[in-house]
């Protein structure tokens, strides 16, 4: 997987995943206003955190002050203060003896084909270290041992292109169709289909390519190895040309009178990029600023440039940089050391050396050159209606020659100071400007070799773009001047160790984290391990701080920056016609391609094209499939994993409800949830909640403006955030796992955050303060806060119009889809420009509402009836924080003896009935169409599978996922060429929905999704006839609903299964009916899809697309978005 460029990658890889699973356990975060893309996307795509602190990149859940997912922050130092994050008060990486004694014994294990290179304690992170080299074939391997059952393993190449035609890309997509001994088409799907597999997936970077597997089954594991193994180093694809066709590029033709056209998956996919102005952005960025060096030119392809590259330099790509003395092989977990060592031997041993591999591919040094700054200056493709605004962006080159541990560190927490939340200096002076609507670049990128800093605006006026570079040298100048204050210094400095210490990656293996922090040092030659280690830079810098305070961060800025010519200013400016020139330019290429050829080249064109065709849609031989490894349902466990959970009413006699969630460590942090109930507002005030929350963390509370509040949170806690929630419920007396109304539902404002229990005082007072004076009287602020939210909601609707369908789909079936899709779909993309209308005309009418939201919200009479605080964390903490939870409860908002709301459980929200009501008109059973400029399409359809009271069988969760990782990928995908193509079911609702992504056709998948009732129903014949084939989509159906957890993420599943009123009775009884699913469960699936009733759809397309579309009987109501 590839995006643009680097700054892009992991963000919308990331972003990817998450929507197309999103929404399984009914609970909706309403993230309208949710900051920039970049920003809200985390730390992995614009500030990774250098060497050590790079490990945590993956934390999905960070608590920002300004977004719900976003930097941490806890109290380090400063000169006047103590230090309170630190290896005593989180105590995340601590093994007992009797564990430490074990994984050390796992140190310099020795193996007959290998050399130990080195040997090495990670104590940050409890890891023990060998780092290996294959004798024979000179690959390296870092064997990690940790207490984690999650093993993860990792092949990364060097990979570094000389041009655009996005080769490693490619090849990156193709190694994994079949290789020597995994016979089938694609390897890839059937492990998706059939594993338990916690990870799986490839990406590729400028100059690296990573292939990476984890999973919690020690057999599982080894499986996973094996197969991706033998893809990369003995791949199908560079010895059969209809690979390179399909992942890359190739000429389809099917008629000799039709257009020649272009299909191929990256082809497609580069082009969606491209359609994206901020992807347009990045691209000039990275390529002006890297003029001489690899990453000047894209990795990922240029879709005018895909077409140029060869089978033959495809396949010499692979033997270049593809053999294992040109790979990092990487272990992390409790797995077995001599078993992993000899593993890799069977497929190192059958290659020799290769001295020439590593040099082959050695990173050069961009050299900072430029005696002056450059400005490049490029259209970007806008609709009809759009403003004329331009994007401006500064990039720097920071270094030209490695950065010792501590400089590393110090740009970290630099960057954090000017760019890592809402009130950092160079972020809070550019938005408060005026001058644009939405911060672009993000600020520090230094995961490659060399380092970058970029910021800048979009949504200029052609007359300010000037005027945002010089206000951000003006800024910086001022910054160098008279430094950054102390307490500044400390919540930066608190947010990156918190967060190292914390190491909390979400759903996401820690090795995987693990892999990436050492490979920023190992692809370069250097050391692995050095790579993860934080202490020591991290007290040499709180040493420079203590001894001279800011000067570390001035002379930085100084040097890499202020007196460092080689940086560009990157203008971006608004083209109604460019997505048709590009279009007309592509269209001529490939009729003076068609003039130039014969009758018989034509006629081998469309013989290739049938073939090619003819292979995708053949079904692998029995003797293929059979060499695929397998699991079998003996390995699955059949329990329903449960996480404890503690329910107190009316604790301390303060009418507020208390849960508890007690691990068995949580490293001495507590996770903290307060929800407010907000169910007496009325609902056309429910579209303000988004911006209501943001409010709440951005413009400061009583006594405090936004810069004290955010330093107040980064002083004392690991992050606080707040966002409106949604829960369906089940309703009291109906039988559980029948399909719901979507009218019983709970509404909150959840305000969450975490910190070391000695700081939860701190963290209790923040909570209070936020609820009951955030300021709300703030015209600049909240019309600056819409104007990004406007510019990153058309950025969603352009870059992930899949999630964008799905939402517009489920609005039309039931209450809480229609309340869901109002607070963050496509709707409420016009609720924000209304809201702007009204901040920036009529504030006090606006200010009205947000005040009544408040006050509405801390009825004195009921509100502590609806609040619930919710805790997760180990007996310690608990034991510790108990005196401190009392008093926080009785200190809240409203009388501990007030009136008690309505029952949620027995009658239905108090917004269903208006929701209803509004459906019909709002939200009609139609074919929408929403017009945007892109090149690919978003392209989805569904309707109800299930009727309201009709009872959801767990067999649907195996059926449902076999559609979509077997017909849906074959047909969407591999031969129709979009890059994603799957579908979504929810039992709660009875709604099914089947999506596509960065799709090259429209009519064409929607006569895909109206074929699967057919081909699922031919698939019951295979499970009556082949039990393997069921057996492999039950296991399958088993790892989405086993993922490895972190603590904090085990007490929010315990806590929405409790708000849901779901039992673990039915929770195991879902989980049998999914085991014991049959083919008859199949069979009564298709029935169903067959019978789909009300079925709508919805599309995100360009203009051009719906008019084909329309040509080929599809016909939508349109409706243009920007």
């Amino acid at each position: 997987m590839q995006t643009s460029n680097w700054r892009l990658a992991k963000m919308a890889f990331l972003a990817y995943i998450s929507a197309s699973v999103s929404g399984r356990n009914g609970v909706s975060l309403a993230a309208a206003f949710t900051a920039n893309a970049a920003r809200s996307a985390g730390v992995s795509s614009r500030r990774s955190l250098t060497n050590a602190a790079a490990v945590a990149f993956l934390n999905r859940d960070r608590h920002d002050v300004s977004s719900a997912i976003g930097s941490n922050s806890n109290r380090l130092f400063s000169r006047t203060a103590s230090t309170t994050c630190s290896a005593g008060s989180i105590t995340a990486l601590r093994q007992s003896t009797a564990v430490a004694s074990d994984l050390e014994k796992n140190l310099g294990v020795s193996h007959p084909a290998y050399d130990i290179i080195s040997t090495d304690i990670v104590h940050e992170f409890g890891a023990y270290c060998t780092l290996y080299r294959h004798k024979q074939s000179g690959a390296e391997l870092l064997s990690v041992s940790t207490d984690d059952d999650n093993k993860c393993f990792g092949i990364t190449f060097r990979t570094p292109p000389s041009d655009s035609t996005g080769v490693p890309h490619i090849l990156e997509h193709s190694v994994l169709c079949g290789s020597r001994k995994y016979k089938t088409k694609d390897p890839f799907v059937q492990l998706l289909q059939g594993s338990l597999q916690t990870f799986l997936n490839a990406f590729t970077y400028p100059d690296r390519t990573c292939y990476v597997v984890a999973s919690q089954n020690t057999k599982d594991f080894y499986n996973l190895i094996n197969v991706y193994s033998d893809a990369v180093y003995h791949p199908r694809a560079i010895s059969d040309p209809m690979v390179h066709a399909q992942e890359g590029w190739h000429l389809e033709l099917e008629d000799v009178s039709a257009p020649l056209t272009y299909k191929g998956v990256v082809y497609n996919e580069m082009k969606g990029v491209y359609s994206s102005p901020d992807s347009l952005l990045q691209r000039e960025a990275q390529q002006s600023i890297f003029p001489d060096n690899t990453y000047g030119v894209d990795s990922g392809g240029d879709p005018v440039d895909i077409p140029n590259l060869s089978f033959e330099q495809f396949a010499e790509f692979h033997a270049k940089f593809y053999h294992p003395g040109n790979s990092r092989i990487f272990f992390a977990g409790d797995d077995d050391v001599t078993k992993r060592l000899e593993i890799m031997d069977e497929y190192l041993r059958d290659f020799g050396p290769s001295p020439e591999s590593k040099p082959a591919s050695t990173i050069q040094w961009q050299p900072k050159k430029f005696e002056e700054p450059k400005k490049v200056r490029q259209p970007y493709p806008a609709g009809a209606d759009q403003p004329e605004t331009h994007m401006t962006m500064i990039n720097w080159l920071l270094n030209d020659r490695p950065l010792a541990p501590v400089e590393e560190i110090t740009v970290t927490v630099l960057d954090h100071l000017l760019m890592g939340t809402s009130s950092a200096i160079l972020r809070k002076t550019l938005m408060e400007s005026g001058l644009g609507d939405a911060i672009t670049g993000g600020g520090l990128m230094s995961e490659l070799m060399q380092g970058t800093f970029s910021v800048g605006l979009k949504g200029v006026a052609p007359e300010n773009v000037d005027k945002v570079e010089e206000l951000i040298i003006e800024t910086l100048n001022k910054v160098t001047e008279e430094g950054f204050s102390e307490d500044a210094i400390a919540a930066s400095m608190n947010t990156i160790e918190f967060d190292m210490r914390e190491f909390n990656t979400g759903s996401f293996p820690k090795g995987l984290s693990l892999m990436l922090g050492s490979m920023r040092e190992w692809i370069y030659d250097r050391s692995p391990t050095e790579a993860l280690k934080f202490e020591e830079p991290l007290n040499e810098l709180k040493a420079s701080i203590a001894e001279s305070g800011s000067k570390v961060f001035q002379d930085m800025i100084r040097e890499f920056m202020l007196e460092n010519n080689h940086r560009t200013t990157i203008e971006m400016y608004p083209s109604k016609t460019l997505e048709e020139e590009q279009l007309k330019a592509e269209r001529e290429r490939l009729l003076k391609i068609k003039e130039s050829l014969s009758e018989e080249q034509l006629q081998a064109i469309i013989d290739k094209t049938i073939t090619l065709k003819k292979l995708q849609a053949a079904e692998d031989p029995p003797e293929a499939r059979a060499t695929i490894p397998k699991l079998d349902l003996s390995d699955l466990k059949r329990e329903v994993t449960e996480y404890p959970i503690e329910v107190i009413e009316n604790e301390a006699d303060s009418g507020v409800t208390f849960v508890k969630h007690e691990l068995g460590s949580t490293s001495g942090i507590a996770y903290a949830n307060l929800a407010v109930d907000v169910s007496g507002l009325p609902l056309e005030d429910v579209p303000l909640l988004p911006l209501f929350t943001r409010i709440m963390m951005e413009n400061g509370a009583g006594d405090l403006d936004s810069v004290a509040l955010s330093r107040k949170i980064g002083m004392h806690t690991g992050g606080v955030s707040v966002s409106a929630m949604l829960s369906e419920a089940n309703k009291e007396g109906q039988p559980e796992g029948v399909v719901g109304t979507g009218e019983y539902l709970l509404s909150k404002i959840l305000i969450s955050g975490k910190s070391t229990a000695d700081k939860i005082d701190e963290l209790f007072s923040i909570f209070d303060l936020i609820l009951r004076d955030a300021n709300l009287d703030a015209k600049s602020k909240i019309i600056e806060i819409l104007r990004e939210a406007r510019s990153e909601k058309e950025s969603t609707v352009q870059g992930s119009g899949h999630a964008i369908a799905n939402a517009r789909i489920r609005s039309r079936y039931n209450v809480m889809g229609y309340i869901n899709e109002k607070m963050s779909g496509v709707s409420s993309l016009d609720t924000v420009k209304a809201l702007l209308k009204q901040a920036e005309d009529d504030f006090p009418s606006l200010l009205a509402r947000l005040e009544n939201i408040r006050n509405t919200i801390l009825d004195n009479n009921t509100c502590r009836n609806g609040m619930i605080l919710d805790i997760t964390g180990d007996s310690a903490v608990f034991e510790k924080i108990q005196p401190s939870v009392e008093k926080f409860l009785n200190q809240l908002p409203g009388d501990s003896d007030g009136a008690k709301l309505q029952n949620f459980y027995i009658l239905p929200h108090p917004w269903a009935k208006q929701a209803k009501d509004e459906m019909v008109a709002n939200a009609p059973l139609a074919d929408e169409g929403f017009v945007v400029p892109t090149q690919v399409s978003y392209v989805g359809k569904g309707g109800r599978l299930y009727s309201e009271g009709e009872r959801v069988s767990g067999s649907t969760a195996v059926v449902s996922r076999y559609l979509g990782t077997g017909y849906m990928w074959d047909n969407v995908r591999v031969i129709g060429g979009a890059y994603g193509g799957f579908c979504q079911f929810q039992p709660r609702d009875g709604v099914f929905s089947f999506l596509s992504y960065r799709d090259p056709n429209l009519a064409g998948t929607i006569d895909v999704y109206d074929g699967a009732s057919g081909a699922l129903m031919k698939s019951v014949e295979e499970m009556e006839k082949d039990p393997e084939a069921l057996a492999t989509a039950i296991i399958g159906a088993i790892a989405d609903m086993d993922g490895a957890l972190s603590p904090d993420r085990k007490g929010s599943v315990a806590f929405k299964r409790w708000l849901a009123r779901e039992s673990p009775e039915q929770r195991q009884r879902y989980r049998d009916e999914v085991l014991n699913t049959k083919p008859s469960d199949f069979k009564e699936f298709a029935e169903r899809l067959k019978a789909l009733k009300d079925p709508s759809s919805a599309v995100v397309s360009s203009k051009s697309a719906f008019e084909n579309a329309a040509k080929s009987g599809k016909a939508f109501a349109l409706k243009d978005v920007m």
